[in-house]
């Protein structure tokens, strides 16, 4: 029997951005929205995680994103809450309600359903801030697909949002 709560993959990384940031003497804090959770929870699954993660925020609904981290309604409805411009004030407002040093957000579309010809089943976008760090908002737009290329099968959900697990991760290392 298996005594890892999340795959060996998640894990692995997970201890290595709780050892990279201790290292490095950074708190981090998150913003979550299509992973619920999953990258809090894979850092507090590694020991002495308290060192590091600051505190995590999962706004799951547009009305969240907007009381919970100060995004203005204006973005949600121009740009999406699947949007580089909702991630970066998702992690803007992250920041702005948190003691840490970095902070990385994440919204997507984990499906089977919900997608759309723009923003397809798999489109996931995150971004990352740093405390007192002027200059360019740092965003990207991933689409990942399921094991089996199928984006609309039941299963694909947990593969996506395991994919964006892993990305956030490696956003957290220094």
């Amino acid at each position: 029997m298996s005594t890892n709560l999340l795959p060996e993959d998640v894990d692995k990384l997970a201890a290595r951005v709780i050892a990279e940031n201790k290292e490095a003497a950074r708190k981090v804090v998150l913003a979550e929205s299509c992973t619920g959770g999953l990258v809090a929870a894979a850092l507090t699954e590694i020991p002495g995680s308290s060192a590091v993660l600051d505190r995590g925020f999962v706004t799951y609904s547009n009305e969240s994103k907007m009381e919970s981290l100060g995004v203005a309604q204006d973005i949600i409805e121009t740009f999406g809450a699947v949007s580089i411009a909702c991630v970066w004030a998702m992690a803007q407002g992250a920041l702005k309600s948190s003691n840490a040093d970095v902070a990385v957000a994440i919204s997507g579309v984990a499906g089977p359903d919900g997608g759309t010809q723009l923003k397809p089943v798999g489109t996931v976008v995150f971004a990352r801030a740093y405390r007192n760090h002027e200059g360019e908002p740092e965003g990207e737009l991933k689409h990942f697909d399921a094991e089996g290329g199928d984006n609309t099968a039941p299963e694909a959900r947990a593969s996506i949002r395991r994919q964006a697990t892993l990305c956030a991760l490696e956003l957290l290392l220094p």
